[in-house]
């Protein structure tokens, strides 16, 4: 049972969402004090105004601290295993949880604290699972 909470929330996070579904990034963004924001809110967290929308995001950030889980993986998450998890920080202070893609010898050796990364969508039906952005190593 959801609660009238829940169906707000869905229509505030949709965009981002249905964005992601689609192979983009976006992020809230306030047009009265014109910063971008990360998560979806009903009100801008710098100025409070109501007056949001999308908007494309860079798609190259920092990444600032990353954990590969290869045992002990949270309920739900057990065939994942191995998969990284990262904190990526965008151009604008927008940051957020993001899933990593495995370097080019096909585990996260390469990964660094502080390394540029880019988003590359998943597929549909990833993002169906697990709507989450997707970042790897440039090139």
């Amino acid at each position: 049972m959801s609660s009238s909470n829940d169906v707000g929330m869905e229509a505030l996070t949709e965009p981002y969402y249905e964005a992601l579904r689609r192979g983009e990034l976006v992020v809230q963004h306030c047009k009265a004090c014109d910063r971008q924001i990360m998560y979806p809110r009903h009100l801008c967290p710098f100025c409070y105004a109501d007056d949001l929308d999308f908007v494309a995001a860079p798609t190259t950030g920092v990444l600032h601290s990353f954990a590969v889980h290869r045992v002990g993986s949270p309920t739900g998450f057990e065939e994942d295993l191995p998969y990284a998890v990262g904190v990526v920080k965008l151009e604008g202070d927008v940051q957020f949880l993001a899933r990593l893609w495995p370097d080019a010898d096909g585990d996260w050796g390469r990964y660094a604290c502080d390394a540029e990364v880019v988003f590359r969508a998943a597929d549909p039906a990833e993002m169906e699972r697990r709507p989450v952005p997707w970042f790897g190593l440039p090139g």
